[in-house]
């Protein structure tokens, strides 16, 4: 049985620091995908939001907030959470609903509007709430833990301050030609060394900002593509929502520290490994087939990180495709040819729905100035607080 829906439309609004309600980035990025896709609003029987945690009950409710803006057509909601990786569970959800013949026609979309400086808890006091007491007890800012990730890198395979900012050089360039990136500007490895630091090793210019912005996906069964005179649509192939296994032996965050192996040995992948294969088995296909990747570049050094974590390299080896110019456009296998969060910020519950937004457009031949030439396969990958996997395997 084939588990391929078809992404019948994208789009997204530009990302900024706009200052507007989430729900109207939500809605300018459902039309821009409605309006890709060629469907009338009528015909949509699903609408799925990503919920956002900062913006009152509405962002609690995306799936039906979103439905209203829109105009109430009978569809039926749903509303997905999962911190960075929500976009890919509503994805999820839309496509399992599409899949068992319950929908046929179905609108995902992700949008946030997200405050000045770190992302932060809620307020109040919730001693038993992981996120909450990192920042109380600790002090612990997202910064700090990728500066703890980057350290690590350095010390297990020799990453260098000069690599990190690399990765900024690279998704800078990349994201010159992006109409949606919030950061269009060249930068140079002095550029990065020279901004403050933020957390040693890291720099201003190596981690992400927050911003605001929405970004939609048009999903239908291969039927109706058919139907509609589409015979070879961009597809989806898999879609990995896996949590941990344990013991885990890398810290992820909010956590306090890793799991023992004295009595259980680590598993064979780590967290992050396993997101990317299990899309890879779902799909059937292998990393040696893919022609670009969306993963999410919080710092640059979690970017190298993934290269590894997705099987474009061995483990220690992504400092030598970078240095190589395997990941850059033009590269072997470019990765955040969009730019990435370099060029973009965080919103979180719009990130994984954008980074699909840019395989389909590099999947179809469209992703003008920033092109992957001979795409045919695309991943991304990304994960949220809590154990959330995050991966979508497109292909044409």
């Amino acid at each position: 049985m084939s588990h391929d829906v078809a992404v019948l439309g994208v789009g997204m609004h530009p990302w900024g620091k706009w200052g507007r309600p989430f729900v109207e980035y939500g809605v300018h990025a459902a039309r821009e995908a409605l309006r890709d896709a060629d469907v009338d609003w009528a015909e949509v029987d699903l609408v799925v939001g990503g919920e956002t945690i900062r913006n009152g009950y509405a962002g609690y409710v995306a799936g039906a907030t979103f439905a209203q803006a829109l105009g109430w057509n009978g569809a039926r909601v749903a509303t997905s959470y999962a911190a960075c990786a929500t976009g890919a569970q509503a994805l999820d959800t839309a496509r399992a609903r599409i899949l068992s013949g319950l929908s046929e026609v179905a609108v995902v979309v992700g949008a946030d509007t997200t405050p000045k400086g770190f992302l932060a808890p809620n307020a109040g006091e919730r001693w038993d709430d992981p996120d909450w007491l990192r920042f109380r007890l600790l002090g612990m800012t997202n910064p700090a833990y990728f500066a703890l990730y980057a350290r690590r890198r350095m010390d297990l395979y020799g990453a260098t301050v000069e690599d990190f900012a690399a990765v900024k050089v690279k998704n800078a360039a990349a994201g010159l030609a992006n109409p949606n990136a919030r950061y269009r500007k060249a930068v140079s490895t002095d550029d990065v060394l020279s901004s403050a630091v933020v957390a040693d090793p890291l720099h201003l210019l190596d981690i992400c900002a927050t911003s605001d912005g929405g970004a939609a996906v048009v999903l239908s069964s291969m039927e109706y593509a058919r139907r509609h005179g589409i015979a070879s649509p961009v597809r989806v192939r898999g879609i990995s929502t896996v949590t941990p296994s344990f013991p885990q032996t890398v810290i992820e965050m909010p956590n306090f520290s890793t799991d023992s192996t004295a009595t259980v040995p680590a598993p064979d992948l780590t967290f992050k490994e396993s997101i990317a294969y299990a899309a890879y088995e779902e799909a059937g296909i292998g990393p040696e087939d893919v022609s670009l990747a969306e993963v999410y570049d919080l710092s640059t050094a979690l970017e190298l990180d993934w290269y590894e974590d997705i099987g474009l390299c061995k483990r220690g080896e992504a400092e030598q495709l970078l240095r190589a110019g395997d990941t850059s456009l033009g590269g072997r296998v470019p990765v955040n040819p969009s730019g990435g969060l370099a060029c973009f910020g965080e919103a979180v519950p719009a990130q994984a729905l954008a980074q699909v937004c840019e395989v389909a457009w590099q999947l179809r031949g469209q992703a003008e100035g920033r092109q992957v030439e001979g795409a045919r396969v695309g991943i991304t990958a990304n994960q949220g607080l809590f154990g959330h996997g995050s991966s979508v395997l497109l292909s044409v």
